[in-house]
């Protein structure tokens, strides 16, 4: 689970324990609805670096949001898809990129 002050009760606080950092709510929106290897989530968003996008994934995956799947091949293919707790959050992120297509990208 994310790292969360039990002394804050503030629901958006708590949620952004989870979400919050600069490239989640991205990751997370590019594995709705599909499964994705690594390379593919990194060429969605090639302004962030490999360390930091690994970095984050590993932290969405000990909070429970995806599940990292290893595949056992030559050469090896590692996948990343939402958790329940991962798919709760899409109604969120459309709704985040509707109202960036309806206020910011006129």
């Amino acid at each position: 689970m994310a790292h969360f002050n039990e002394e804050v009760a503030c629901p958006m606080t708590a949620t952004l324990e989870y979400i919050g950092g600069r490239w989640k709510c991205i990751i997370l929106y590019y594995l709705t609805g599909t499964t994705r290897r690594f390379g593919e989530i990194a060429a969605r968003i090639p302004v962030v670096s490999r360390k930091v996008l690994t970095q984050q994934l590993k932290e969405m995956e000990r909070d429970g949001l995806i599940q990292r799947t290893e595949y056992k091949e030559v050469p090896p293919r590692v996948e990343y898809t939402l958790t329940e707790l991962g798919k709760s959050l899409s109604p969120v992120l459309k709704a985040m990129s509707n109202w960036g297509r309806e206020h910011v990208l006129k």
